[in-house]
């Protein structure tokens, strides 16, 4: 019995354990900034504006066929404008409503 609650202590601290990063390919990637130019993250994937503001990015973004990463884009653009667009709303209402108190 104590062995059984060994096992299941031990794979309960192996789930609290946070994963490494991935390592990165042979080689490394090389990104010059200092030019001034732009640098394409475009294998990452789009931005994806949370109802809170904050900015993340699909996961799976590199596993998509290229039909479910365009009508992914579509929903996106949508759906990020109407996020933005409320996070600006309750932006400019909220120095309103200070000014009144």
């Amino acid at each position: 019995m104590a062995d059984q609650n060994s096992q299941s202590d031990d794979q309960q601290e192996k789930r609290d354990i946070p994963l490494g990063l991935p390592e990165p390919p042979a080689g490394g990637i090389q990104l010059d900034v200092g030019s001034g130019g732009g640098v394409a993250l475009d294998h990452l994937g789009p931005m994806v504006v949370n109802k809170d503001g904050t900015i993340s990015r699909i996961t799976n973004w590199d596993r998509m066929a290229d039909i479910e990463k365009k009508n992914t884009l579509r929903i996106l653009q949508k759906r990020n404008k109407q996020r933005l667009d409320a996070l600006k709303q309750a932006n400019q209402e909220t120095p309103e409503d200070a000014a009144k108190s």
